[in-house]
């Protein structure tokens, strides 16, 4: 039994109706004959399935229903056409801010988050260290919530999603938030938890993080699937190519053609760059002394060639 499976999730946004505009303008747009509403669909037929230890990563463009999918497989929002069919419960790093109190302590706000995921006080006593320890927050548990960085409260929210052992596990670019530490440590956290058995969907700029997270990947482009696969490689590539041309694939054809452009785009990067590092010892050899020469040879004999030093 799959533990999220999406059938043909349509999501759409109506504009302009009187929860918009207040009553008054919409009566007299009524009454005048100027009343229209527009339909916006974030989201159409999009359809995955994730068994327990898959990590989906959803990649796409700004504006391409990213956030709002996230949002239905988290029960935010219920789809307009479609369903979505959910075993297991969730812990949702949508917003990193919600959920907390601004005005109580990061104690209570710890404690206030469990009880919304709905973890009991007996359990949040056994993991509360655990959490502030991982949050690197023991200094600050006192202290108001409203008074912390933005990079204190993202480890806040990340450390209680992560240590209070969800089946389903969402983050929106959550692991791009804090210092390059942290997002080490929550990085190899995610990989932990994956080997665990939680099912994640992680949504991120960072191709890089779905490349080394994620096992399956799902490319929306304004709302449309373009699509699901367990070859994550194939599909980093050509989006990564896509980024460049704009070039949107209509079929596996095209997917693959971008792809090996892509590879064919890097291989000449990494050539221009060695040809610099080769024109950069050239001068290094005929102006400097021969210390710096012997230094900048060995450098690029490490990069390049590192079994020639053995």
């Amino acid at each position: 039994m799959a533990i999220i499976k999406a059938n043909n999730v349509s999501i759409r946004y109506i504009t302009g109706d009187f929860k918009d505009i207040g009553l008054k303008e919409y009566v007299t747009r009524r009454f005048t004959g100027k009343y229209h509403v527009k339909e916006f669909w974030a989201d159409k037929n999009v359809s995955f399935s994730l068994d327990k230890g898959d990590m989906l990563g959803i990649i796409g463009t700004n504006g391409a229903g990213k956030s709002t999918l996230l949002k239905a497989v988290s029960g935010i929002m219920q789809p307009t056409e479609g369903n979505m069919e959910i075993n297991g419960s969730i812990a949702a790093l949508l917003e990193l801010a919600s959920g907390f109190d601004g005005e109580l302590t990061v104690r209570e706000n710890t404690y206030l988050r469990g009880a919304m995921l709905g973890y009991t006080r007996e359990f949040m006593d056994k993991m509360y260290n655990d959490i502030i320890d991982f949050a690197e927050l023991k200094d600050f548990q006192e202290r108001p919530f409203k008074q912390l960085s933005s990079g204190m409260k993202s480890r806040l929210a990340f450390s209680i999603a992560c240590l209070v052992s969800p089946d389903i596990l969402i983050l929106d670019e959550v692991l791009s938030v804090g210092d390059g530490a942290f997002r080490k440590k929550s990085g190899d956290k995610m990989k932990q938890i994956l080997e665990n058995g939680v099912t994640g969907i992680l949504v991120s700029h960072s191709v890089g993080q779905v490349r080394e997270m994620c096992n399956k990947i799902l490319w929306l482009d304004h709302g449309n699937q373009v699509a699901f696969s367990d070859d994550v490689k194939l599909y980093c590539d050509a989006y990564e190519e896509f980024l460049i041309t704009k070039k949107l694939p209509k079929n596996i054809e095209d997917v693959e053609k971008l792809a090996q452009d892509y590879e064919e785009r890097k291989r000449i990067e990494r050539e221009k760059a060695q040809q610099r590092e080769v024109e950069k010892l050239q001068n290094v050899l005929e102006t400097g002394d021969s210390d710096a020469a012997l230094d900048a040879a060995i450098n690029i004999i490490k990069k390049h060639k590192p079994e020639l030093l053995k």
